[in-house]
Protein backbone atom coordinates (compact mmCIF):
# COMPACT_ATOMS: atom_id res chain seq x y z
CA UNK A 1 0.00 0.00 0.00
CA UNK A 2 1.14 3.61 -0.87
CA UNK A 3 2.06 5.45 2.30
CA UNK A 4 3.09 8.93 2.70
CA UNK A 5 6.46 8.42 3.44
CA UNK A 6 6.22 6.63 -0.23
CA UNK A 7 5.75 9.68 -1.86
CA UNK A 8 8.98 11.36 -1.43
CA UNK A 9 10.53 7.93 -2.73
CA UNK A 10 8.92 8.42 -6.11
CA UNK A 11 12.01 8.38 -8.54
CA UNK A 12 10.56 7.01 -11.75
CA UNK A 13 7.86 7.45 -14.36
CA UNK A 14 6.60 3.70 -13.58
CA UNK A 15 6.79 4.66 -9.85
CA UNK A 16 4.30 7.37 -10.03
CA UNK A 17 2.27 5.44 -12.32
CA UNK A 18 1.56 3.08 -9.35
CA UNK A 19 1.16 6.03 -7.13
CA UNK A 20 -0.76 7.98 -9.14
CA UNK A 21 -3.50 4.95 -9.72
CA UNK A 22 -3.54 3.18 -6.12
CA UNK A 23 -4.23 6.98 -4.95
CA UNK A 24 -7.18 7.59 -7.60
CA UNK A 25 -8.79 4.21 -6.89
CA UNK A 26 -8.40 4.89 -2.92
CA UNK A 27 -10.08 8.55 -3.37
CA UNK A 28 -12.81 7.01 -5.97
CA UNK A 29 -14.34 5.02 -2.93
CA UNK A 30 -13.01 7.50 0.41
CA UNK A 31 -13.73 11.09 -1.18
CA UNK A 32 -17.28 11.87 -1.31
CA UNK A 33 -17.37 14.65 -4.34
CA UNK A 34 -14.70 13.16 -6.53
CA UNK A 35 -16.84 9.93 -6.37
CA UNK A 36 -19.85 11.63 -7.29
CA UNK A 37 -17.61 13.45 -10.00
CA UNK A 38 -16.64 10.28 -11.68
CA UNK A 39 -20.44 8.16 -11.42
CA UNK A 40 -21.77 11.51 -13.11
CA UNK A 41 -19.52 11.49 -16.15
CA UNK A 42 -19.73 8.26 -15.96
CA UNK A 43 -16.31 6.97 -15.14
CA UNK A 44 -15.68 3.75 -13.08
CA UNK A 45 -12.56 3.79 -11.54
CA UNK A 46 -11.61 -0.31 -12.15
CA UNK A 47 -11.90 0.46 -15.26
CA UNK A 48 -8.43 3.52 -15.21
CA UNK A 49 -5.67 1.56 -16.42
CA UNK A 50 -3.41 4.63 -17.08
CA UNK A 51 -2.69 7.63 -14.74
CA UNK A 52 -3.15 9.70 -18.03
CA UNK A 53 -6.91 8.36 -17.99
CA UNK A 54 -7.58 9.57 -14.58
CA UNK A 55 -10.28 12.13 -14.55
CA UNK A 56 -9.43 15.38 -12.75
CA UNK A 57 -12.07 17.37 -10.55
CA UNK A 58 -12.97 21.02 -11.70
CA UNK A 59 -11.10 23.26 -9.29
CA UNK A 60 -14.72 24.99 -8.66
CA UNK A 61 -15.85 21.99 -6.55
CA UNK A 62 -12.86 23.43 -3.47
CA UNK A 63 -15.54 26.65 -3.46
CA UNK A 64 -18.71 24.14 -3.19
CA UNK A 65 -17.85 21.29 -1.61
CA UNK A 66 -16.29 19.69 1.54
CA UNK A 67 -13.07 17.85 -0.52
CA UNK A 68 -12.03 15.76 1.83
CA UNK A 69 -10.79 12.07 2.61
CA UNK A 70 -9.53 12.10 5.96
CA UNK A 71 -9.50 9.34 8.84
CA UNK A 72 -9.58 12.37 11.34
CA UNK A 73 -10.27 15.92 11.80
CA UNK A 74 -8.21 18.14 9.94
CA UNK A 75 -5.12 19.57 11.45
CA UNK A 76 -5.88 23.26 9.56
CA UNK A 77 -7.80 24.30 6.21
CA UNK A 78 -6.00 26.25 4.00
CA UNK A 79 -8.71 28.85 2.13
CA UNK A 80 -7.82 30.77 -1.14
CA UNK A 81 -8.11 34.65 -1.25
CA UNK A 82 -10.73 36.06 -2.74
CA UNK A 83 -12.49 39.94 -3.75
CA UNK A 84 -15.15 41.04 -2.04
CA UNK A 85 -18.38 38.75 -2.85
CA UNK A 86 -16.48 35.81 -4.24
CA UNK A 87 -16.39 32.44 -2.49
CA UNK A 88 -12.93 31.30 -1.08
CA UNK A 89 -11.48 27.66 -2.04
CA UNK A 90 -11.58 25.46 1.00
CA UNK A 91 -8.35 22.86 1.35
CA UNK A 92 -8.98 20.86 4.60
CA UNK A 93 -5.33 19.58 5.77
CA UNK A 94 -5.32 16.08 7.18
CA UNK A 95 -1.81 16.98 8.50
CA UNK A 96 0.48 20.15 8.73
CA UNK A 97 3.37 17.23 8.97
CA UNK A 98 3.17 16.05 5.28
CA UNK A 99 2.35 19.70 4.11
CA UNK A 100 5.75 20.65 5.43
CA UNK A 101 7.66 17.66 4.00
CA UNK A 102 6.05 18.59 1.01
CA UNK A 103 7.01 22.10 0.90
CA UNK A 104 10.62 21.43 2.11
CA UNK A 105 11.04 18.62 -0.14
CA UNK A 106 10.38 20.83 -3.30
CA UNK A 107 12.38 23.76 -2.05
CA UNK A 108 15.49 21.28 -1.80
CA UNK A 109 14.67 19.84 -4.69
CA UNK A 110 15.21 23.07 -6.38
CA UNK A 111 17.13 24.97 -4.22
CA UNK A 112 18.95 22.87 -2.15
CA UNK A 113 19.11 22.85 1.73
CA UNK A 114 17.06 26.15 2.96
CA UNK A 115 19.93 27.11 5.69
CA UNK A 116 22.65 28.36 3.07
CA UNK A 117 19.64 31.24 2.40
CA UNK A 118 17.91 34.05 4.06
CA UNK A 119 14.30 34.08 2.52
CA UNK A 120 12.69 37.26 2.73
CA UNK A 121 8.82 37.28 1.96
CA UNK A 122 7.09 40.59 0.66
CA UNK A 123 3.90 38.85 1.69
CA UNK A 124 1.54 39.42 4.86
CA UNK A 125 2.80 37.76 7.58
CA UNK A 126 1.02 34.35 9.34
CA UNK A 127 -1.13 36.64 11.86
CA UNK A 128 -2.73 38.72 8.92
CA UNK A 129 -3.92 35.54 7.14
CA UNK A 130 -3.88 32.78 8.80
CA UNK A 131 -5.71 30.58 6.38
CA UNK A 132 -2.92 30.99 3.53
CA UNK A 133 -1.06 27.66 2.52
CA UNK A 134 1.67 30.20 1.22
CA UNK A 135 2.12 32.51 4.17
CA UNK A 136 2.57 28.97 6.03
CA UNK A 137 4.87 27.57 3.87
CA UNK A 138 6.77 30.65 4.18
CA UNK A 139 7.11 31.23 7.78
CA UNK A 140 8.44 27.45 7.89
CA UNK A 141 11.13 28.31 5.18
CA UNK A 142 11.72 31.57 6.93
CA UNK A 143 12.77 29.42 10.20
CA UNK A 144 14.45 26.98 8.35
CA UNK A 145 17.28 29.61 6.74
CA UNK A 146 17.43 31.18 10.54
CA UNK A 147 17.07 34.38 8.22
CA UNK A 148 14.79 36.68 6.20
CA UNK A 149 11.12 37.54 7.54
CA UNK A 150 7.80 39.74 6.23
CA UNK A 151 8.01 43.15 4.98
CA UNK A 152 4.94 43.76 2.89
CA UNK A 153 5.05 47.31 3.98
CA UNK A 154 7.75 48.66 4.81
CA UNK A 155 10.37 48.66 2.06
CA UNK A 156 13.11 50.54 3.68
CA UNK A 157 13.68 48.04 5.86
CA UNK A 158 13.75 45.48 4.07
CA UNK A 159 16.24 46.97 1.93
CA UNK A 160 18.04 47.69 5.12
CA UNK A 161 18.25 44.12 6.09
CA UNK A 162 19.07 42.54 2.90
CA UNK A 163 21.92 45.30 2.61
CA UNK A 164 23.31 44.19 5.41
CA UNK A 165 22.51 40.31 5.18
CA UNK A 166 26.37 38.35 4.10
CA UNK A 167 24.09 35.26 3.01
CA UNK A 168 22.89 34.59 -0.40
CA UNK A 169 19.09 35.50 -0.60
CA UNK A 170 15.72 35.08 -1.79
CA UNK A 171 13.13 37.72 -2.20
CA UNK A 172 9.74 36.28 -2.42
CA UNK A 173 6.80 38.51 -3.25
CA UNK A 174 3.81 38.62 -4.30
CA UNK A 175 3.49 40.61 -8.17
CA UNK A 176 2.42 43.59 -6.95
CA UNK A 177 4.02 43.92 -4.58
CA UNK A 178 7.98 43.69 -6.59
CA UNK A 179 6.09 46.25 -9.01
CA UNK A 180 5.83 48.68 -6.04
CA UNK A 181 9.47 47.90 -5.40
CA UNK A 182 10.89 48.62 -8.26
CA UNK A 183 9.25 51.09 -9.49
CA UNK A 184 9.71 53.05 -6.35
CA UNK A 185 13.16 51.80 -5.35
CA UNK A 186 14.62 49.97 -8.62
CA UNK A 187 17.16 49.00 -5.79
CA UNK A 188 20.15 46.58 -7.52
CA UNK A 189 20.29 43.11 -5.68
CA UNK A 190 23.08 41.60 -4.84
CA UNK A 191 23.62 37.83 -4.63
CA UNK A 192 19.71 38.09 -4.62
CA UNK A 193 17.02 35.46 -6.29
CA UNK A 194 14.09 37.29 -7.17
CA UNK A 195 10.63 35.03 -7.16
CA UNK A 196 7.21 35.87 -8.03
CA UNK A 197 3.89 34.54 -7.51
CA UNK A 198 0.93 34.93 -8.40
CA UNK A 199 -0.76 37.78 -11.06
CA UNK A 200 -1.62 41.62 -10.71
CA UNK A 201 -5.66 40.24 -9.61
CA UNK A 202 -6.70 44.16 -9.96
CA UNK A 203 -3.72 45.70 -7.95
CA UNK A 204 -1.93 46.58 -11.20
CA UNK A 205 -2.27 46.04 -14.27
CA UNK A 206 -1.86 42.73 -15.90
CA UNK A 207 0.86 42.38 -18.15
CA UNK A 208 2.26 39.79 -20.46
CA UNK A 209 4.43 37.67 -17.67
CA UNK A 210 7.76 38.44 -20.46
CA UNK A 211 7.18 42.15 -19.81
CA UNK A 212 6.74 41.96 -16.50
CA UNK A 213 9.78 40.42 -15.85
CA UNK A 214 11.70 42.19 -18.13
CA UNK A 215 10.65 45.27 -15.85
CA UNK A 216 11.76 43.31 -12.91
CA UNK A 217 15.06 42.25 -13.86
CA UNK A 218 15.89 45.81 -15.34
CA UNK A 219 14.91 47.79 -11.39
CA UNK A 220 16.76 44.98 -9.47
CA UNK A 221 19.59 44.26 -11.87
CA UNK A 222 19.11 40.64 -12.19
CA UNK A 223 19.58 37.84 -15.43
CA UNK A 224 15.99 36.52 -14.47
CA UNK A 225 13.22 36.33 -12.37
CA UNK A 226 12.26 32.73 -10.72
CA UNK A 227 8.65 32.00 -10.11
CA UNK A 228 6.38 29.74 -7.38
CA UNK A 229 3.16 28.12 -8.62
CA UNK A 230 1.36 27.15 -5.93
CA UNK A 231 -2.69 27.43 -5.00
CA UNK A 232 -4.29 26.86 -1.63
CA UNK A 233 -6.17 23.71 -3.50
CA UNK A 234 -2.78 22.01 -3.86
CA UNK A 235 0.10 20.67 -1.05
CA UNK A 236 2.82 20.92 -2.96
CA UNK A 237 4.58 23.51 -5.16
CA UNK A 238 6.07 23.61 -8.80
CA UNK A 239 9.42 25.99 -9.54
CA UNK A 240 10.90 28.48 -12.55
CA UNK A 241 14.31 29.06 -12.24
CA UNK A 242 13.54 32.01 -15.43
CA UNK A 243 12.05 31.89 -18.37
CA UNK A 244 8.41 31.11 -16.56
CA UNK A 245 9.06 27.52 -17.63
CA UNK A 246 8.47 25.59 -14.11
CA UNK A 247 9.43 22.10 -13.26
CA UNK A 248 7.87 19.89 -10.80
CA UNK A 249 8.88 17.86 -8.18
CA UNK A 250 8.62 14.08 -8.59
CA UNK A 251 4.87 13.26 -7.40
CA UNK A 252 3.20 16.19 -9.33
CA UNK A 253 2.86 16.12 -12.99
CA UNK A 254 1.10 18.49 -15.02
CA UNK A 255 -1.06 18.01 -18.09
CA UNK A 256 -3.31 20.10 -20.70
CA UNK A 257 -6.16 19.84 -21.87
CA UNK A 258 -8.91 21.10 -24.45
CA UNK A 259 -10.35 24.14 -22.47
CA UNK A 260 -13.48 23.41 -24.35
CA UNK A 261 -13.56 19.70 -23.98
CA UNK A 262 -11.97 18.79 -20.24
CA UNK A 263 -11.21 15.06 -21.45
CA UNK A 264 -9.36 15.59 -24.30
CA UNK A 265 -5.79 15.46 -23.39
CA UNK A 266 -3.62 17.72 -25.55
CA UNK A 267 0.20 16.83 -27.13
CA UNK A 268 3.18 18.46 -25.66
CA UNK A 269 3.44 21.85 -27.03
CA UNK A 270 0.06 22.48 -27.10
CA UNK A 271 -1.93 24.98 -25.35
CA UNK A 272 -4.33 24.32 -23.32
CA UNK A 273 -6.09 23.97 -19.52
CA UNK A 274 -3.79 22.82 -17.07
CA UNK A 275 -4.94 19.29 -15.54
CA UNK A 276 -2.24 18.80 -11.75
CA UNK A 277 -2.09 15.68 -10.26
CA UNK A 278 -0.48 15.90 -6.98
CA UNK A 279 -0.02 12.75 -4.95
CA UNK A 280 0.71 15.01 -1.91
CA UNK A 281 -3.29 15.84 -1.89
CA UNK A 282 -3.66 12.19 0.36
CA UNK A 283 -6.31 13.61 2.07
CA UNK A 284 -8.45 16.06 -0.56
CA UNK A 285 -8.37 14.70 -3.95
CA UNK A 286 -4.84 14.76 -5.88
CA UNK A 287 -6.27 14.92 -9.41
CA UNK A 288 -7.53 19.12 -9.99
CA UNK A 289 -8.50 20.27 -13.45
CA UNK A 290 -7.31 24.21 -12.57
CA UNK A 291 -8.37 27.18 -14.77
CA UNK A 292 -5.07 28.41 -15.40
CA UNK A 293 -4.00 27.91 -19.37
CA UNK A 294 -0.32 27.24 -20.67
CA UNK A 295 1.58 24.25 -22.21
CA UNK A 296 3.27 21.26 -20.82
CA UNK A 297 6.59 19.52 -22.42
CA UNK A 298 7.84 16.45 -23.55
CA UNK A 299 10.81 16.71 -20.52
CA UNK A 300 7.93 17.21 -17.83
CA UNK A 301 8.41 21.11 -17.60
CA UNK A 302 5.12 23.41 -17.95
CA UNK A 303 4.49 27.08 -18.71
CA UNK A 304 1.48 29.64 -17.57
CA UNK A 305 0.01 31.63 -20.14
CA UNK A 306 -2.99 33.00 -18.13
CA UNK A 307 -6.47 31.97 -16.92
CA UNK A 308 -9.19 30.45 -18.61
CA UNK A 309 -11.82 33.16 -19.51
CA UNK A 310 -14.65 34.33 -17.11
CA UNK A 311 -12.13 32.00 -14.17
CA UNK A 312 -12.45 34.02 -10.87
CA UNK A 313 -9.73 36.40 -10.47
CA UNK A 314 -7.75 34.73 -7.64
CA UNK A 315 -4.15 34.02 -6.67
CA UNK A 316 -1.96 35.07 -3.40
CA UNK A 317 -1.36 38.68 -4.33
CA UNK A 318 -4.67 39.14 -2.70
CA UNK A 319 -3.75 38.42 0.84
CA UNK A 320 -4.15 41.54 1.63
CA UNK A 321 -7.39 43.02 1.43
Amino acid sequence: MFTPDDLFRIDSDEAFERAALETFRRQAATCPPYGRYLRLIGVEPDAVRTASAIPHLPIGLFKTHDIYCGDAAPEAVFTSSATTGMTSSRHPMRSLALYEQAFRASFRTFYGDPARWSLYALLPNYLRRKGSSLVYMADRLIADCGSGGFYLDDYDALLRDMAADPKPKILLGVSYALWDLAERYAPKLDRTIVMETGGMKGHREELPKEAFHRILCDAFGVAEIHSEYGMAELTSQAYSQGGNRFRCPAWMRVAARDVNDPFDRLPAGARGGLDITDLANRWSCAFIQTEDVGRTFADGSFEIEGRIDRADIRGCNLLVQ
